[in-house]
């Protein structure tokens, strides 16, 4: 049976560590309890807790998905990685890499769970996780069986899915990776350039680490979840616009009349770096990530993301969108 875990301090389950209680919690470990979700109506489900806020106690029910395991299959031309929901995912990109299986080094230290990669579409230095993944294995919570969906039934898009935009319809159980023998390295994108296109996967690997670490505070060490708000997409006209407005503000091609625009660079023009309301700060390095920098609340972090996107909107005419999800009065919140 899954474990259950009444009041609950929520402070250890997600990144950002605000103080807040949770109800409930069962804690999903291995195959043979996923038939137990049958006997929940409603909950909201958990990974390494990297891209979810909790601003105040949570009376709902909540599942922690710590299923474990990886299994290798190696075909003529690929190999055929699949991870169960719970595996952390720096660990498998860690572990593909010392199998010289290669593909994952650009998202090398993202934080979070396998789980998790699919419901964000998970991307760093021109790489998304949707480009590897074959299908993911759920648990549907309408019907209450498994199933499986392909790459094209999980609607990937920057930072979205079919997961993001139904929440409650699928319990993230494994994803099955597919990764090409044939590798090409992507050093396109950033600081990757300067290793120039004959760069091994080791080096891009290490590139990345050393980048991160350097530029994005730890969540150990200092708590936040991440990148706070996504970059925001813009049409022609309007990248054109912010373009003679703001010489230089970074603007990236993603499709036909589509530009995606540097939210970190906007919230870093406005000054912002560095600068918080309450307990919570901008990141003095990444603009785009906030950080719990003194028993922050989460009427401080609300406070101050409201803020920014009011700037970012009366400067820029671009609203930005909070990519991590926000709880509430036990619900889920917009900026």
């Amino acid at each position: 049976m899954m474990n259950k875990i009444e009041q609950i301090q929520l402070q250890q389950l997600h990144t950002f560590r605000l103080k807040a209680i949770g109800s409930c919690c069962y804690i999903l470990k291995n195959r043979e309890q996923i038939a137990e979700l049958a006997s929940l109506d409603d909950y909201l489900v958990l990974g390494a807790g990297s891209n979810t806020v909790f601003c105040g106690d949570f009376a709902g029910t909540l599942v922690k998905v710590e299923l474990s395991g990886v299994e290798y299959t190696e075909q003529d031309d690929a190999w055929i990685i699949k991870a169960a929901a719970g595996t952390h995912w720096h660990s498998l990109v860690e572990a593909t890499l010392a199998k010289g299986i290669y593909g994952f080094e650009n998202l090398a230290l993202i934080p979070g769970t396998v789980g998790a990669a699919p419901v964000q579409n998970i991307g760093a230095y021109g790489r998304e996780v949707a480009d590897f993944i074959e299908s993911v294995e759920v648990w549907d919570r309408y019907t209450k069986v498994v199933t499986h969906l392909t790459k094209s039934d999980c609607l990937f898009a920057y930072r979205e899915s079919i997961f993001k935009q139904e929440p409650n319809h699928w319990v993230i159980l494994s994803v099955t990776f597919k990764l090409p023998k044939q590798w090409q390295a992507m050093v396109d994108y950033g600081e990757l350039r300067e290793l120039g296109c004959e760069a091994s996967a080791q080096q891009i690997f290490q590139k990345v680490v050393a980048v991160r670490q350097l530029k994005l505070p730890d969540p150990a060490q200092q708590p936040n979840a991440g990148s706070f708000f996504k970059n925001p997409e813009v049409d022609l006209q309007q990248m054109e616009w912010l373009r003679d407005k703001f010489p230089g503000i970074p603007c990236y091609p993603i499709a036909a009349d589509r530009y995606k625009v540097a939210a970190g660079w906007m919230i870093d023009h406005l000054g912002w770096k560095g600068r918080g309301i309450g307990g919570v700060s901008v990141h003095d390095r990444q603009a785009l990530v906030l950080v719990n920098t003194n028993q922050a609340t989460g009427t401080d972090l609300i406070e101050l993301a409201r803020t920014i996107k009011s700037a970012v909107v009366t400067t820029f005419k671009v609203e930005l969108e909070a990519e991590v999800r926000i709880y509430a009065n036990g619900a889920l919140v917009s900026i």
